[in-house]
């Protein structure tokens, strides 16, 4: 969990994060920097579940973003693999290069666990949604999206980043329904 992060295992992290890219690089994207790894050297927050997301900028740009949302495995590995998706596997670019990775600044959220949040109506929600705080999952049948506390940065209106959220999730911007689930999370965020 966040709140339990030194300084050092965070610096930990962003090392990790960054052979893990190297590695591929050097090796191939289908190669795991994390098998060779001797996990029990790592603290317990560590090793403990967690989930991550990685997002890389080069010259200020978006340049990839992966991430979990849950818990599922070690946080340490989570950041490995969420750090070599973003950098080769995020479909919204192409894998990045030696000359890239020279020049990339590498972002790690550790997230909170999500908290559910119960509203009537999209009026409702909005009164709910903390502006700069919140991560937000918005889900509607088989549709997701999630923007990170992060966006709140680019998106600072409530309305609007709930509108675009609606749009990453594939809904219209205006769209509402009663079928509509929210939750929330923080990151620690380094």
């Amino acid at each position: 969990m966040p709140n339990f992060l030194t300084l050092q295992d965070k610096t930990t992290l962003r090392s990790v994060a960054e052979k893990s890219i190297k590695y591929s690089l050097q090796q191939s994207p289908q190669q795991h920097f994390e098998d060779t790894l001797q996990l029990t050297r790592y603290t317990m927050a560590l090793r403990n579940p967690g989930a991550s997301f990685v997002t890389l900028r080069w010259h200020n740009d978006l340049r990839g973003c992966i991430g979990s949302l849950q818990a599922q495995k070690m946080l340490v590995i989570d950041i490995i693999q969420n750090a070599r998706s973003a950098a080769f596997f995020d479909p919204r670019f192409p894998p990045i290069t030696q000359k890239e990775f020279t020049e990339i600044d590498i972002s790690l959220s550790v997230l909170n666990p999500p908290q559910a949040i119960s509203f009537t109506s999209e009026h409702d929600l909005l009164q709910q949604i903390q502006p700069g705080i919140d991560g937000l999952i918005l889900e509607e049948d088989n549709r997701q999206g999630t923007f990170l506390p992060s966006v709140w940065e680019t998106l600072p209106d409530v309305k609007s980043f709930l509108q675009h959220l609606k749009q990453k999730a594939g809904l219209p911007m205006d769209y509402w329904s009663n079928r509509i689930k929210c939750a929330r999370y923080t990151t620690d965020t380094f």
